[in-house]
């Protein structure tokens, strides 16, 4: 890579998927659960009223069924959203298992990520999420939604983290997380300036910089997390407000 430049646009996880490579298959399946899992555990939490224990068999559950069913090989992009057609098949998963009544117990390799169930229900308990604001079913369709954008922009932040380091931009990071992570409403570009011992110009260019490669890195993982570019910019415009480029 030459200067700033993000690396170029991977495949998406639809098209990795069906990859006759292991390790591209692999990390699709990486990227699809780093980005789905929690949206996934807390809609199971929250619309289908399970305790923690069991949202977290049934989301273990669900994801290795995905691989064992090949689910992504029957998304269709043309009838709807990737999230859409996860979200379907997670209620599909659960009301099975209701007719089974029993739990199903996988074991082996069937997940690829670690799922830090812990920090769900930390989030699940805080402020952020309340419950009973969500008493419909269409209000926790509009809750899993916006729990899949919070996934995505906190991948996205981890990927501006290291990015920084990359091309040593850490303190651009930190000034990012400062002024447009940190929630604090007294905070200034001038106090920025101060607390940094620099310029106040420092801090708009670096905030410049931070903001704009965090968008470019949202919407590359954004274009992996589509079935077809059609998606992919609809699903731009209705989490940035505009068109991707």
């Amino acid at each position: 890579m030459a200067g700033d430049q993000f690396p170029v646009t991977r495949w998406s996880v639809i098209d990795a998927v069906k990859s006759v490579d292991a390790a591209e298959r692999a990390r699709a399946m990486d990227t699809l659960f780093a980005a789905y899992w929690k949206p996934v555990y807390k809609y199971v939490r929250l619309h289908w009223n399970r305790p923690a224990e069991d949202a977290q068999d049934l989301t273990q559950g669900f994801f290795a069924e995905m691989l064992e069913r090949e689910l992504l090989a029957k998304y269709n992009p043309a009838k709807s959203k990737l999230r859409t057609y996860l979200r379907l098949c997670v209620d599909s998963f659960v009301m099975n298992q209701e007719k089974a009544a029993r739990r199903q117990k996988r074991g082996g390799n069937t997940t690829h990520v670690a799922l830090d169930f812990h920090a769900a229900e930390e989030e699940l308990a805080g402020n952020t999420i309340d419950p009973a604001s969500i008493p419909s079913p269409e209000s926790l369709e509009e809750f899993f939604e916006k729990e899949w954008v919070r996934s995505l922009f906190a991948l996205a932040v981890e990927d501006l983290r290291n990015f920084g380091a990359e091309r040593e931009r850490e303190r651009a990071f930190r000034l990012f997380e400062d002024y447009d992570l940190s929630g604090d409403p007294e905070i200034s570009y001038e106090k920025l300036a101060a607390q940094y011992a620099i310029s106040v110009a420092d801090v708009t260019n670096a905030l410049s910089w931070a903001r704009r490669e965090f968008r470019r890195i949202a919407l590359e993982r954004l274009r992996e997390l589509c079935g077809s570019e059609e998606e992919f910019h609809r699903e731009a415009r209705a989490v940035f407000g505009s068109d991707a480029p």
